[in-house]
């Protein structure tokens, strides 16, 4: 299973000791490398349903219409089990031999590079967890924001004179985590609470989306991108570290390319 012990890592990060520091402003306009872009994406789990070779079940455009073939990639592992026990109930035959396999999201990332330019290429659509898009889209109404939330929330803690973001450190470093659910951030900030009241009172969720967090990294030139570090759902983590001791097979990957189910 690809990058098993790197994911199962991940989940040390939320335990660390708390800083309490804020980075001043917003992510400014170095834009990250390729490498830099792939390092942050690998450790983080997300889940197709692909057949045992590795292929994902797709979705084809019905007949006549125009438009590629698309495979679902899920943030989390319950919501893949919960749309391929669907699948089942409508579709057995569909689905006799697919199964929700975990792969790195940073396999997904160089798909879509690899695929960016061909005419007849395989695209992936997240699925983010409803709950969270639905926290998301509240987050956004409290602040005064009208529009509708698109994309796959993530969930950072501001606050400071400034609202900057909170840190934490790592190792040697102080990042920026982001979390996929917002649960997760509050079990942080809480924390936080219990370490400095008086400036975890000044605290704040801000919503973003995964999609623009990418994009600014790839594109946008500030020093902060590379302090981001993306935290995946901790249950994620604890399913990747159960397959662990469950298995000791060659790692699953998806393929570049499958064969079209039709609608």
């Amino acid at each position: 299973m690809k990058s098993l012990v790197r994911w199962s890592a991940t989940a040390g990060l939320v335990g660390t000791t708390l800083v309490g520091t804020f980075l001043a402003g917003t992510l400014q306009v170095l834009a990250l490398t390729q490498e830099q872009i792939l390092q942050k994406l690998r450790p983080i789990p997300v889940f197709t349903i692909a057949n045992s070779q590795g292929a994902p079940l797709v979705a084809s455009p019905p007949n006549g219409q125009k438009g590629n073939p698309v495979a679902g990639v899920f943030i989390t592992q319950q919501d893949a089990q919960a749309f391929l026990d669907n699948l089942k109930n409508k579709n057995p035959d569909l689905v006799k031999n697919v199964r929700v396999v975990p792969v790195s999201l940073a396999e997904i990332y160089q798909l879509n590079v690899a695929n960016k330019d061909k005419k007849e290429k395989l695209d992936f659509a997240f699925v983010p967890s409803r709950q969270q898009v639905d926290t998301a889209q509240t987050l956004l109404k409290q602040s005064g924001d009208k529009n509708t939330f698109s994309g796959t929330p993530l969930f950072v803690a501001r606050g400071g004179p400034e609202k900057g973001y909170l840190t934490i450190q790592q190792g040697n470093e102080t990042v920026i985590p982001m979390f996929f659910k917002k649960e997760d951030l509050q079990n942080l900030m809480d924390r936080f609470k219990q370490q400095d009241p008086k400036v975890a009172s000044t605290l704040e969720v801000q919503v973003l989306n995964l999609e623009g967090v990418i994009e600014v990294m790839r594109t946008k030139n500030d020093p902060q991108l590379n302090q981001i570090v993306l935290i995946p759902p901790r249950e994620s983590l604890e399913f990747i570290r159960s397959q662990m001791g469950n298995q000791q097979k060659p790692a699953n990957q998806v393929k570049p390319a499958a064969t079209p189910n039709k609608k």
